[in-house]
């Protein structure tokens, strides 16, 4: 299996703060995400920042878009975003025309574009075939910020959907309070990502806390 990359969470309120934490982690990650809050806050122009300081890295926007996917992928990617979330709980309309976006851009741009699934609430298995069908390639399984702050760990029946969904051909990305240690529960899987946020940005060490991810998927994966 290939190694994960590490993705950067930057779930700031301010873009001052998202920066210092880029300052000190782009080059330890492979994917720098303007996160949902972040977004919420500072709008496009987080995204459009991250993208001109670290043009070599991929970019994603997490806007978990509900609705209006050709103008929120339009959006996005004006503003140089490599990847988009689109929340699991959309019409299939805006899953399909939020890729149909990427899919223009990438062939105008010459630059890879993609649609992730963002699998934060209820979603079903007819759902995830129609994202199949519709040319979804990656999902991301997200264990919330509430259900974490509720005590919600992860359980059996977390990985006996991430090796469904692996099983019908989705690269995953996997988030929700990780940390290292939560890494062996999905060393069967061939996970594209993990994300990672306050684990490493608010780490004594935030250099020592993304090369021991690092470390740990060579151990696991290599």
């Amino acid at each position: 299996m290939s190694l994960p990359m590490l993705q950067l969470a930057l779930d700031n309120k301010t873009l001052k703060d998202a920066l210092n934490s880029t300052r000190i982690l782009a080059s330890e990650v492979d994917v720098i995400e303007a996160g949902t809050i972040l977004c919420c806050s500072e709008g496009m122009q987080a995204v459009r920042c991250l993208k001109s300081l670290y043009p070599d890295k991929i970019v994603l926007a997490d806007i978990k878009a509900a609705d209006a996917g050709s103008i929120l992928a339009n959006m996005v990617y004006d503003n140089g975003a490599d990847w988009m979330t689109v929340i699991c709980c959309a019409p299939i309309a805006t899953v399909e025309t939020a890729l149909k976006e990427a899919r223009k851009r990438s062939e105008q741009d010459g630059v890879p574009r993609d649609v992730q699934i963002e699998l934060t609430g209820s979603w079903t298995w007819e759902e995830a075939a129609a994202w199949k069908k519709a040319g979804v390639s990656q999902i991301v399984y997200h264990r919330g910020r509430d259900a974490q702050a509720a005590g919600q760990g992860w359980g059996r029946e977390d990985l006996e959907k991430i090796a469904r969904l692996a099983g019908m051909g989705f690269a995953l990305s996997i988030t929700g309070g990780l940390v290292v240690e939560d890494l062996p529960l999905f060393k069967d899987f061939p996970i594209k990502v993990f994300i990672a946020g306050r684990s490493i940005r608010d780490a004594a060490d935030p250099v020592a806390a993304a090369r021991e991810f690092k470390a740990a998927f060579k151990k696991y994966w290599g």
